[in-house]
Order: C-alpha cells, then sequence, then structure tokens
C-alpha cells in the first residue's frame, strides 16, 4: 500500500499539459520547499488532475499532497522516481485552501501503454 506524504513550499514553474499517442496525459510543475535549505521538487499530476493546476502561478504558496512512484525502464538499466500529486492547496494567510475537492485516489497500476511513450 502506497503512503502518502505532502509538502509546502512555492511554485516556482508551472508547465504545459503533454499528450501522448497512447491518450496518456501528463502535467508537472515545481515546488521549492520552505526547509532551512530550500530544495526544488518537480511533481506530476496524470489524468484528469491536470486541471488542478489551473490557475494555480508562480509564486503561489501551495501545499501539495502526493505518492511516490518508481519505475524502470524495459532493459533494466535506469531507474525513475515520480512525485504524483493528488491536490494542490493554495495557502492563504497559513490556511489551506484546496484548489480541487478532489480525495480520489490515485491508481495503483502506472496506465496501459505508458511505458510506450518513453524514449528508451
Amino acid at each position: 500500500m502506497s503512503s502518502d506524504y505532502q509538502i509546502t513550499g512555492s511554485v516556482t514553474q508551472v508547465y504545459p499539459s503533454q499528450s501522448f499517442p497512447s491518450g496518456f496525459i501528463k502535467r508537472e510543475f515545481v515546488v521549492t520547499t520552505e526547509d532551512e535549505y530550500p530544495q526544488p521538487l518537480k511533481f506530476e499530476v496524470l489524468k484528469e488532475k491536470c486541471s488542478l493546476l489551473d490557475g494555480i502561478t508562480v509564486g503561489e504558496r501551495v501545499n501539495v499532497r502526493f505518492r511516490i512512484r518508481g519505475s524502470v525502464t524495459k532493459d533494466g538499466a535506469r531507474y525513475f522516481v515520480n512525485l504524483q500529486a493528488w491536490t494542490v492547496g493554495r495557502l492563504n494567510a497559513g490556511n489551506a485552501a484546496p484548489s480541487a475537492s478532489d480525495d480520489e485516489p490515485l491508481p495503483r497500476e502506472v496506465p496501459t501503454g505508458a511505458d510506450d511513450d518513453m524514449p528508451f
């Protein structure tokens, strides 16, 4: 069973949605943490969750709830870690106000055909 994590920080980048021939859609964004040593972390949202980033702007403080997902290339030569966001909440004066009230969990399996679109 996957564990859920959360992080608070400032949005430093929001990328446009990416569509793949298989019908798979993802959108990425970067949040810089508010730790003693701030870290830029790249998150992704999948499919209908891409709309969570609508209206989110660079510089905005957010609280991101996410899951850590791992994958490996078909030949087993490279491993990847993805941070899949499933809620993105705007922070106003220290209070979280979710940009979407969707607590539906992410699918546990990688979508069929998603590996076919990888460049390796």
